[in-house]
């Protein structure tokens, strides 16, 4: 199958409380991706919408309603920083954990800038146990912490996004009525490459952190007010005016964040007046965000100062990076700023000169081609690499760019991608808030009306098949024609189209197709299925017309079927027939195949990883 700064002391506990639900019940298996479905004890054009981006180095919440806030989006700016109020658009991704007992300590700006001690662990990049590839465990994450005493990687995400909202709820209050918010409804942000695992998964950690809970005994759908919308959906719908959105056009949205570089081509779809997008190729997270700036810089650093080892000090290279980090890794410019020198003050005062590497006066002086050449282009490099892969993933024009992000804030970042790509790409924009685009357009799309998260199909899925003949199968394959056991003639090697290419579906979608099997016994309950993509726009009537390409082989066990002994069991002596259903279903990620029988799934596999 192809697969394609420093805090002396440390804050005391900052756990979220989580709410006392009425009528709790377990959550459904078919609440998925970004499937709307509201509460109808509150009218959801006056209910207030949150977002929420958890990202992978920095994190950040909005909110917005037509009625609280006047349509206005706003923004949660006050995040605590040793306890004070600090103004920042995002809060640091980081937990604190005693490594004893697992008990939380702290999280956002005071974990991270918090002094490690040996009974102390501080946990980062956790949002990438998330990712498809680790939750079906085919690939690993070299930057994954490690895991607090008693705790697995989806509590980290609780844990967070507990105390996150925790937090962000008392400031929103400070805004508009409490109750409004208890009855909000809130958006997850999650990467365009998330498949519906990924995304029930989360939604479950949001439940259990308290992001929604129930206001009463009658309000049984609180559930349905946690819903999930991708990065790049999020950010087209904050940025249409920029991109001059139009039927069929295509948008490429590039989410520069901290640590990952996330790509996903979207196509606009519906009328000129209302207009929707649908995800047309999705390239997943890559792993060349700013934060691998910073590390490319940690390692200039190091290396300048190999023979002054009181500047490679943990206490020296916290003080280089953030100055780095907070001044220059936004502005630098390139080329522009070859010809500069870049000052870094040192943190130690011994040992300030030695002009052959740059130490002067006290500070480490790095010229700008240097940062250029062994900082920023390597990083940015890969950037546009994936970019390249990305726009030949598919065979229709892209006709814009949008990029957001973090990193996107970055000059010289925006320049390398026009000078690399304008002359593929008609219009590439950066929104003057790249940073908040997704939090502020999830915000906005939940003010207005439900989203139907949608993907376009990137292949057609094919099943070889047996089908009762047809004199056009005598005339143009008669070597294909065979008589069944039970006395029917059938043409062998046919498809049967499960879905064609460029079908928009909604994403999880079930696309069910009908299908029966002759079986001459009970031990006769192997169902064989080929599966087969194409690229070809040519519906194809047989195996050997070409343009195939062999996907797997899927072995159904009809046996598990509730009616098969019985019809076993009351068949003649030729045999029986066996009548189910094959369902297949696509997100951004994967394509599944499900067994059926009267709506009851039986049994599922992945057919397809698009990512």
């Amino acid at each position: 199958m192809r697969s394609s700064r420093a805090s002396s002391a440390i804050p005391g506990p900052s756990i979220a409380p989580r709410h006392q639900n009425w009528g709790s019940q377990p959550l459904s298996p078919e609440i998925v991706a970004s499937y709307s479905r509201k509460s109808e004890s509150t009218s959801d054009k006056d209910r207030l919408v949150v977002s929420i981006d958890l990202g992978t180095t920095c994190s950040g919440v909005a909110y917005g309603s037509s009625t609280h806030t006047n349509g206005q989006v706003r923004l949660v700016l006050n995040w605590p920083a040793m306890g004070l109020s600090e103004t920042f658009r995002k809060v640091p991704t980081c937990l604190l954990y005693d490594n004893r007992g697992g008990e939380l300590l702290s999280w956002g700006f005071d974990a991270k800038n918090a002094s490690l001690m040996s009974l102390y662990m501080r946990c980062q990049w956790f949002k990438a146990f998330l990712d498809p590839s680790i939750v079906r465990g085919e690939s690993t994450d070299p930057h994954l912490p490690k895991l607090p005493p008693g705790k697995t990687g989806i509590d980290l995400v609780t844990d967070y996004l507990g105390c996150l909202w925790a937090y962000a709820q008392d400031e929103i209050r400070k805004d508009v009525a409490s109750d409004a918010v208890d009855e909000a409804n809130v958006w997850l942000l999650v990467p365009s490459d998330w498949d519906a695992k990924s995304c029930e998964i989360i939604r479950e950690a949001g439940i259990a952190a308290g992001l929604v809970g129930s206001v009463g005994p009658r309000d049984t759908l609180w559930r349905d007010r946690l819903q999930v919308i991708t990065d790049a959906q999020a950010a087209s719908v904050h940025c249409a005016h920029l991109l001059g959105l139009s039927p069929a056009k295509n948008v490429l949205v590039c989410d520069a964040g901290g640590g990952t570089v996330d790509l996903a081509i979207l196509k606009s779809i519906g009328g000129s007046t209302k207009l929707e997008t649908a995800e047309l190729s999705v390239g997943g997270s890559h792993p060349c965000g700013s934060l691998f700036v910073d590390l490319r810089f940690q390692w200039l650093v190091k290396l300048l100062m190999e023979e002054h080892p009181i500047h490679r000090e943990e206490a020296s290279l916290a003080n280089f990076m953030l100055n780095f980090s907070e001044v220059v890794k936004l502005r630098f410019r390139g080329k522009e700023d070859e010809t500069n020198f870049f000052p870094f003050t040192c943190f130690n005062v011994e040992d300030p000169d030695d002009p052959a590497v740059g130490l002067i006066n006290g500070e480490l002086v790095i010229p700008g081609n240097m940062l250029r050449r062994e900082v920023f282009d390597p990083v940015i490099t890969l950037v546009l690499g994936h970019i390249a892969r990305q726009l030949r993933k598919t065979d229709e024009r892209v006709k814009a760019l949008l990029l957001i992000g973090g990193f996107a804030g970055n000059d010289y970042l925006f320049q390398r991608i026009k000078d690399e790509f304008q002359d593929q790409i008609q219009t590439i924009v950066r929104p003057p808030d790249a940073d908040t685009s997704a939090l502020r357009g999830a915000v906005m799309h939940g003010m207005t009306e439900p989203l139907i998260s949608r993907v376009i199909a990137p292949h057609s899925y094919i099943m070889k098949v047996r089908l009762p003949a047809e004199q056009q199968d005598h005339t143009a394959r008669p070597a294909y024609i065979k008589q069944s056991a039970s006395g029917l003639t059938l043409c062998e090697k046919r498809l049967k189209y499960l879905v064609r290419k460029g079908v928009i579906l909604r994403k999880g979608e079930r696309i069910i197709t009908k299908f029966s099997k002759w079986s001459q016994s009970i031990k006769d309950g192997q169902f064989v299925a080929m599966l087969y993509t194409s690229d070809s726009p040519k519906v194809m009537r047989y195996t050997d017309e070409g343009n195939l390409e062999e996907l797997c082989k899927w072995s159904v066990d009809l046996t598990s079927l509730p009616h098969f002994g019985l019809d076993a069991s009351r068949s003649s002596q030729n045999g029986f027939y066996t009548e189910f259903e094959v369902g297949l279903e696509l997100d951004s990620s994967e394509v599944r195949g499900v067994l059926l029988y009267q709506g009851k799934e039986w049994g599922r596999v992945v057919f397809d990883f698009l990512v």
